[in-house]
């Protein structure tokens, strides 16, 4: 579009006259000539993109950072670049919508260039009028220089795009992580002549198998997640009062750690699950709306995710009153005894299920010695038992980083039955949960939901708790609830 065009507007717009559009460009500061440093992640980045290298070598990979999502009409979601684009680039909160890496096969291995929309001059209509890109909407964005300085890779404008996935790259041809970006997905199906489903699964298993184990930067940033988490928590114990106080209690508490969350890294991690009494058995309860009571338990699953986007994710089961009832301690120790058991299987070498099947073995046994199991332990863990699924029906661990749920498309054998190594960061979280309307389960049990999850790193030797920065214990819980009381 040339300068003196107009724009086409949304039909609320006030249109903008000729004498704004001279005015508007007029009298503004240069622009800063300095370049910004780069990134601390870069250190780090251009060998990850060597391993993609060395995986697809010849091939033109296409791995885009997407687009924004609508909330509702012409409202979006928050933006974030998708993990595999941030893993590869380092680029983290709000960068780049609609931005692409391209990896450009070359005679050694691959070159990666970031395709991007950048800022546009102050005399163009876009500066004004775009709020997805406007300078005067969505504040000032970078030039080609400074994402290039900052990203530590090559630049050009995402219009140049159609013509650099046009190129010819012999019979190798060209790999796109399809989920990202459709758009961007449709333009590669038609250079390439047609969906190559296959091709592209391979790419977009290969990219989340790449963030299995993480190097020296990532677990750094999840240490710092998980330290910055603990810090909310203490915020939200201090706030228990006022949000059994004020009602609707469950969302005090999510609006607390939200915002701390928001002032300490780039906001939560996920939705944070802020479950009290019978809500805390519901394994994903984000609804958030019942009240706090004293005498209550709150089972509060939530993580700060930082502005790099690595994200902790941590869950205590806290009283609301302070203490622990007898029957809460009861069911607290068994799970603590059975989150220690899935620690202390953690090591390098021994395959990831192993932490579930230590973890569930102490639970099984423990519904057992309750008379709550129909058969025995032994008969409940076997193949063709699993009885003691009722009482806690997810697995023990999944692999954390950049997603929550980290490594989503990795192959079963890598996963789940994968085997642990130095560098990977999972969670281990069992629980127990007694629904109030269970008959099964002895009264004074029932509508006890808790669970307790850490974030451990392999190390090479067994595990470093990355979350141990919050207490576990139940006196040591009940003793940090008073010293925050106090504090506050």
């Amino acid at each position: 579009m040339s300068s003196d065009q107009q724009p086409a507007l949304p039909n609320r717009q006030i249109p903008f006259s000729k004498a704004f559009t001279e005015f508007i460009s007029t009298d503004w500061a240069p622009y800063s000539d300095s370049l910004p440093a780069a990134l601390p992640s870069t250190a780090h980045t251009a060998a990850r993109r060597d391993q993609v290298s060395a995986m697809f070598p010849g091939e033109r990979i296409v791995i885009p950072a997407g687009g924004y999502r609508v909330r509702s009409n012409d409202t979006d979601y928050r933006y974030r670049p998708h993990s595999a684009f941030a893993h590869l680039t380092g680029l983290g909160t709000d960068r780049e919508p609609d931005a692409v890496l391209v990896l450009e096969p070359v005679a050694d291995g691959h070159e990666g260039c970031i395709y991007f929309s950048p800022r546009a001059p102050r005399t163009d209509p876009e500066f004004y009028s775009s709020s997805r890109y406007g300078e005067m909407w969505v504040g000032q964005r970078e030039s080609l220089e400074e994402l290039s300085a900052m990203a530590a890779l090559p630049t050009a404008a995402i219009g140049d795009l159609p013509e650099a996935l046009s190129r010819d790259t012999g019979s190798t041809g060209v790999r796109v992580l399809r989920d990202a970006d459709p758009d961007i997905t449709a333009m590669v199906d038609e250079a390439r002549g047609g969906s190559l489903l296959d091709c592209d699964s391979e790419l977009q298993v290969a990219l989340s198998e790449l963030r299995l184990v993480k190097d020296p930067y990532e677990l750094e940033q999840l240490r710092a997640a998980c330290r910055a988490t603990a810090t909310v928590f203490v915020a939200v114990v201090a706030e228990l009062p006022a949000a059994v106080a004020g009602g609707r209690g469950e969302r005090w508490v999510e609006g607390v750690f939200g915002l701390h969350a928001r002032h300490a890294g780039n906001a939560v991690g996920y939705d944070t699950i802020a479950a009290s009494g019978d809500h805390a058995t519901t394994l994903h309860w984000i609804r958030n709306d019942g009240d706090l009571h004293e005498g209550d338990l709150l089972l509060l699953d939530a993580g700060v995710e930082l502005d790099s986007l690595y994200t902790a994710d941590v869950t205590r089961t806290i009283p609301v009153s302070g203490r622990f009832t007898a029957a809460q301690r009861k069911v607290y120790e068994a799970v603590l005894e059975a989150q220690q058991a899935g620690i202390d299987a953690a090591r390098p070498g021994v395959k990831m299920r192993a932490i579930h099947d230590a973890a569930i073995a102490v639970i099984a046994r423990k519904l057992d010695e309750w008379g709550i199991l129909p058969v025995s332990a032994e008969e409940s863990l076997s193949e063709e038992g699993g009885q003691h699924r009722r009482w806690m029906v997810h697995g023990t661990s999944h692999h954390l980083g950049l997603d929550v749920h980290d490594c989503a498309q990795a192959r079963q054998e890598n996963y789940r039955e994968g085997v642990l190594a130095e560098g990977m960061v999972v969670t281990v979280e069992p629980g127990i949960y007694f629904k109030s309307s269970d008959l099964l389960v002895p009264e004074e049990l029932r509508g006890i939901g808790i669970r307790i999850e850490d974030d451990i790193a392999v190390t090479l030797d067994g595990c470093e708790i990355l979350s141990s920065g919050l207490p576990r214990d139940p006196d040591d819980v009940e003793a940090w609830i008073d010293r925050i009381w106090r504090h506050s």
